[in-house]
């Protein structure tokens, strides 16, 4: 029997930059929204950033999606954050926490604020960090604050104790949603619900195991059983 638990509160983005699973993703309304990096797209084998961007955006116009500036140099940032904002009102442009020089984007991302741009702030780790854009955003400002919560648990930090604290330090900016990123499995979703994170980025193998939610682990159990047992039987295990 399947145990039906409240409607989660944190809205699931689907992190990636495959387009067919981005829209599938995007045709079934599982998300809320849309992530993505130029790491990712690196991977998924994207030569023209901007093409794939707005091909996608063709599609997906009523969802939000993060694109991010890969410059290293604020001034070609401030020029790339100004084009991707351009493609379409549901996107946020991504700007990391710092260059790769460890100088802070902080000058940048108040700038760009001014301009009304809707920013996702990425790549924090630290308490540091997080007081930093306090210091610099204003209740009207429309922001995303991507706090790695899964690489900082590869290092052995719980993350959970700083994610609370960011949902209630950022509680008084109504325009601020925090965001758990790099999670590493199904269980971050509901840790993320409990913290009060608006937001969770998750892949797609990662929203394939949404549909467990409440599933009986007798149930589970018995299918794990006849997995293995089909699988010796097919691969014709003798002893």
């Amino acid at each position: 029997m399947t145990f039906n638990k409240p409607p989660l509160k944190v809205a699931l983005y689907a992190d990636g930059a495959n387009k067919e699973h981005m829209l599938k993703r995007y045709q079934e309304g599982l998300v809320q929204g849309f992530t993505t990096n130029p790491t990712l797209m690196a991977k998924a084998g994207i030569k023209d950033y901007a093409i794939f961007a707005k091909d996608v955006l063709k599609t997906i116009k009523d969802l939000p999606i993060s694109f991010e500036v890969f410059s290293d140099e604020f001034e070609e940032m401030e020029r790339q954050a100004t084009e991707i904002n351009s493609w379409g009102p549901n996107v946020n442009v991504k700007i990391p926490i710092t260059n790769t020089k460890n100088e802070s984007s902080l000058k940048l991302i108040r700038r760009l604020f001014e301009l009304k741009m809707k920013l996702n702030i990425t790549a924090i780790f630290t308490k540091e960090q997080l007081k930093g854009i306090r210091e610099i955003i204003q209740p009207e400002d429309n922001a995303i604050i991507s706090i790695f919560a899964g690489r900082i648990a590869d290092t052995g930090i719980d993350p959970i104790p700083i994610m609370r604290e960011a949902v209630q330090a950022f509680s008084p900016y109504p325009g601020s949603k925090i965001l758990w990123a790099s999670p590493r499995e199904a269980l971050n979703i509901y840790q993320a619900d409990d913290c009060g994170c608006h937001i969770i980025t998750m892949t797609d193998e990662q929203l394939s195991k949404v549909s467990l939610r409440g599933k009986s682990l007798a149930e589970y159990s018995l299918e794990t059983v006849k997995m293995f047992y089909k699988d010796a039987t097919a691969a014709g295990f003798q002893l």
